[in-house]
Order: C-alpha cells, then structure tokens, then sequence
C-alpha cells in the first residue's frame, strides 16, 4: 500500500513524490540528452531549439485545466485518474523514443515530436496534481507542502540529469554506446512508472465536490470554460497597475538564464568535462538551487519582496558576465563541434572558470526563484486567484523557451562571450518593472466585470 491522503504523513509524501516524476523528465531531456546531443557533434543552435520545446507544452497549461475538470471519473478518482493515464502516457513516450537517433534528421524530429508530446503528458499531470493538493490539503500544510514538492521536483531533475549521467560509464561498458542510451531512456522510464505502481496506483482520492450540471456534449463544456478563463484572466490583468505590470514582469528573463539551460551543458561538453563531472556540477547546482529556494523566499519576508527580488536579478548576473569575460580573454569564442575536424586546445583556466561560475549562479538563481513565485501571488487578486496565477505560470515558461532558443542561436552566430554578455544585460531589463508591482490593494468587488 502506498502513502494515504487521510494523514498528514501520507499527503505530504504522495505530492512529494508526484513532484519527482515531473522533475525526473525535465533532468533527462534538458541535461542527459543535451549533454549526450553536443557529444554527438549536435549544434549548439539546434540543441537551444530542443531544449526550448520541452518547456513549450507547459506555457498551455491553463487550457488543460478546463478539460480535467470536465472530463473526470468518480470511479477513479476525478485527479488520480489524469495523473494515472499521464504517467502511463509519459512511461509509454519514453520507450517508444528509445530507439531513435540523437544525430539528426528524419529520427531526430520524430524524437522531438515524441518528447514534446511527453512534455504535455507532464503539464496534463501537473495540472491534476496541483488540483488534488487544493482539494486534500488543508490551509496550515500548504507552506510545507508546497516546499516538499518543489524540493520532489529538483530531486527528480538530478536522478534524470546527474544520476542518468553518473551511470552512464558503467552502462556504456556493459552495454556500448547505443545500448547505454537505450537503457537511459528504460530507466527513466522505470523511475516514473515505480511511482505509478507504488503511489498512484493505490492512491484514493477523497471524493470532490458535487460537479454542477451541464447541458450538452462535453466538449462544448470545455470550450466555454477556457474562454471564461481567458476571459477572467484578461480582467485580472487589466485589474491594477501592478497586476498589469506583472504579465510583462513574466515574459522578460528572470535574471540572467543561460547557465540554467542547455548553454552550460555545451560548454561542459565541449571544455573536456567527463559525464561524471558534468553530472556533479549538475548535482551540486540542483542541490544549492533547491536550498536556497527556501532561503529566498523567507528572506523576502522579511525584508520585502520586490527589494530581495532586485538584488537577487542584479547578482544572476554577475557570474554570467565574468564567464563572458574568462572566455573572452582565453580565447574561447565560437563552439567546436568536438570529435570534429576543427580542434582547439583547451585553456586549464575554463573549465574551473566554468564550475565557479555556473555554482556561484545557482545561488542568488535560487534566491530569485523562491522570491518571483510569491511575488506573483502577491499581486494576484484573490477573487481570481487560479485564473491570474495560472495565467502568470503559462508566461513564466513562454519566457524560458524563448530565452532557451535565442541563446542557442545567439552562440553559435555570435559566439559565448556576446551570448553570455547579452544575457547579463538582459538580466537588468525587468528590474526597473519591481516599482510598480507593489501589492494592489483589491478586494473581490474590485474586480471588473
């Protein structure tokens, strides 16, 4: 039997671990995959390109929100339902991309399509976890909760990033290049299906409340639905200065980016570093992120939010810019494809320039990570509170995208330095925008109808 929803204990492990089952994909893709991408000769702009429609289907999360609500089973569980057929869905995308190529054409786009699809099977569950967290969790576990599963979501990016790397020595002796891969995508597959099996499947959800009556076939339903969410998230914006000032807050960088994205694992790839470094940096920086995620936020308690917030965009982009330089000055400017004819000594310098950098940037990283989320419910007016939030989320990931494919562009046209310079600037764009998104003061009659 797995954890039960009717105690404290059991709630808190059952999110935690549905937390870790979307952060073990995200780990695979974004670190493991880009990693093993650059090792293959993969450029530099095709693996931003990559990288970036991962994060694609998650910028559509509100539209699936509607569907689950109308479309759910009693019999199931209105949530554990969606979030069994995700998990088996994403299980079954996993294996079915196993045997395609990393190396280009035809198998690689098929590839793409298959973990884009993957990706939307990870929003669907997400949406339906954080759902069933409303509805079992009562007010004073929610702080906790939410702390636990974000801590779940990084746990589950380092067995999918570090740990796939950490094994994958040992599994290219046993098995070879191409098996070793093949197990990779077996084994994530694996970890998320053992959360199926032992939490999911067990599972029972209490039952909801009574769904209001509807006329018509479903479909209709779940298209009134999303343009009445599109509609309230539209009032919602429009609601207060603050409010409106916080959509174009969510669609500029969060700081500087490009050590957080597949840009780092480049560069690790193409500075020499083994797949068991790359994955300890990854480990370490998971690790540093995920605590001072909580830092973060309980420093911005206390000091005040949009203040912290500042320093901590300004400091993203301080490690970016000195990276910018140490590759400047050594001589380190357009990619090498490497195993590629094009071979170019590498300074001993970078690769320690490299881990300080990009350890030193998790930190205020995480620090404005844990500050942003409650920014954004602080301006977010509680009469619409899912809409709007929901709605800042979506932009949130539209921005990471963006900045995920511009950067991969960026580099392999301009080069690292501009690249990482660029992205330093970028980093200040928002900070101006923190003046104006003091928390409104609304109540549920403020709202315009």
């Amino acid at each position: 039997m797995g954890p039960s929803l009717a105690t404290r204990h059991g709630r808190l492990a059952t999110l935690f671990f549905l937390y870790v089952t979307e952060g073990i994909p995200l780990g695979f893709t974004a670190v493991t995959l880009a990693t093993e991408m650059r090792r293959m000769g993969q450029s530099v702009g095709l693996i931003g390109a990559f990288v970036a429609s991962l994060y694609l289907p998650w910028a559509w999360k509100w539209a699936l929100g509607p569907v689950i609500d109308v479309v759910a089973s009693d019999k199931l569980g209105r949530r554990r339902g969606w979030i069994l057929g995700a998990q088996a869905m994403m299980v079954l995308t996993l294996l079915a991309a196993l045997n395609l190529d990393l190396r280009g054409g035809v198998e690689f786009m098929a590839l793409t399509a298959l973990l884009f699809v993957h990706n939307l099977f990870g929003a669907t569950q997400d949406v339906a976890i954080d759902a069933l967290a409303c509805q079992v969790l009562p007010e004073e576990e929610r702080g906790l909760a939410n702390g636990l599963m974000f801590a779940g979501a990084y746990l589950g990016q380092a067995v999918g990033g570090a740990g796939m790397l950490y094994l994958r020595e040992p599994l290219t002796a046993l098995l070879g290049e191409s098996g070793a891969m093949k197990a990779s995508f077996v084994l994530v597959a694996a970890a998320i299906l053992s959360v199926t099996l032992l939490v999911v499947r067990p599972m029972r959800e209490p039952p909801g409340p009574p769904r209001p009556m509807r006329e018509g076939p479903p479909l209709r339903a779940i298209l009134s639905q999303i343009r009445e969410f599109i509609g309230q998230t539209w009032r919602a914006f429009a609601s207060s200065r603050p409010a409106r000032v916080a959509v174009l807050f969510a669609l500029l960088p969060a700081g500087a980016m490009a050590l957080s994205l597949s840009l780092q694992s480049n560069l690790s790839v193409e500075l020499g570093l083994s797949d068991r470094e790359i994955a300890t940096l990854s480990l370490w920086s998971t690790i540093l992120s995920a605590a001072f995620c909580v830092v973060g936020g309980k420093v911005s308690d206390r000091f005040g939010r949009r203040r912290m917030l500042a320093i901590y965009l300004v400091l993203t982009a301080v490690p970016t810019a000195w990276l910018a330089w140490q590759m400047q000055h050594f001589g380190w400017v357009m990619p090498v494809t490497p195993g590629g004819t094009q071979t170019r000594a590498i300074p001993a310098e970078l690769p320690r320039a490299l881990w300080i950098a990009s350890l030193a940037y998790t930190i205020p990283q995480g620090l404005m990570y844990g500050t942003r989320i409650a920014l954004f419910m602080d301006v977010t007016n509680p009469a619409v509170a899912a809409t709007q939030f929901t709605g800042y989320m979506a932009l949130l990931n539209v921005a990471i995208a963006v900045s995920a494919r511009w950067q991969g562009w960026a580099a392999e046209n301009w080069g690292y330095p501009i690249t990482l310079s660029l992205d330093a600037v970028l980093a200040l764009v928002a900070v101006p925008l923190l003046a104006w998104m003091g928390k409104p003061a609304l109540t549920h009659a403020d709202l315009p109808q």
